[in-house]
């Protein structure tokens, strides 16, 4: 597992968020969270740990996404890297739903931030949030209890989930594509078609590509290890080839992109 050394992270980016958050505050947080029962409740015993996800230090942190660490940061750190608003960016996915799910699936859901926004928009639907991390998961119980919802955290796969085929009405992924190789962006699509119920909605929100490409600093400052793969790429083609059609591609302002698309009813 490499490690960056004198990144832009640490010699900018770091110091700044730094004096932004309330370290004292995150460590209260962290001792709060029983992380070893939650975890142990949480995880699929049966999962294997996929290379490209185990090899990485996401964003410079030793062991990346498994561990404590990198969930109790993760919150504080993308409130102030999403411009111009994290919740602007989030809810986005939101309000690209049309009709009224009754079952969404949030794929790398991460802390559960859009998941919860999801549940909050749709409170009869049953909200599923995925994550490949534990400890990820446990934040996002923990913050789904202290806002009083009931949504299922599964610990899986987005490309090989274990559930039904044509078991969701909308399946979501937010700040997820850039974090792995294309070929298993694309494996995701195609499960996320597998999944959904005939004429049933994707949305993906994820960084800007054309920015990405046209903004040779930026992909290298928050030491995202696929993110050239991801912004040399694009998800329109990818869902393209997945089946979906109607497939749409906006901006949420000029550093994020949203792309939905629909499964075909005759499937």
């Amino acid at each position: 597992m490499t490690t960056a050394q004198d990144t832009l992270w640490e010699r900018f980016i770091q110091p700044i968020f730094g004096f932004l958050i309330d370290r004292e505050a995150l460590k209260e947080l962290s001792d709060s969270i029983d992380w070893a029962e939650a975890g142990d409740r949480l995880k699929d015993p049966e999962l294997l740990y996929p290379e490209y996800y185990t090899s990485q230090n996401f964003h410079g942190i030793a062991g990346g996404y498994l561990t404590s660490g990198a969930a109790v940061t993760y919150d504080p750190v993308t409130k102030h890297a999403l411009p111009p608003n994290e919740n602007w960016n989030r809810e986005a996915v939101v309000k690209a739903i049309t009709g009224n799910p009754q079952k969404i699936l949030d794929l790398g859901c991460g802390t559960g931030s859009t998941t919860i926004m999801l549940k909050q928009a749709f409170s009869s639907a049953e909200v599923v949030g995925l994550d490949l991390s534990p400890q990820m998961l446990t934040m996002s119980e923990y913050k789904a209890q202290q806002a009083e919802l009931d949504i299922k955290w599964v610990h899986g796969l987005a490309e090989t989930t274990k559930f039904a085929d044509a078991e969701f009405d909308v399946v979501t992924a937010s700040l997820l594509f850039h974090e792995m190789p294309t070929s298993i962006s694309q494996q995701v699509l195609q499960e996320a078609y597998r999944l959904l119920k005939p004429g049933g909605q994707i949305i993906i929100l994820d960084g800007h590509q054309k920015t990405l490409r046209n903004t040779t600093w930026l992909p290298n400052i928050f030491e995202e290890p696929y993110i050239k793969e991801y912004a040399a790429g694009s998800i329109d083609a990818w869902m393209g080839k997945a089946g979906f059609n109607q497939v749409l591609t906006e901006d949420v302002w000029w550093t994020n992109q949203l792309t939905t698309g629909l499964k075909s009813s005759s499937n």
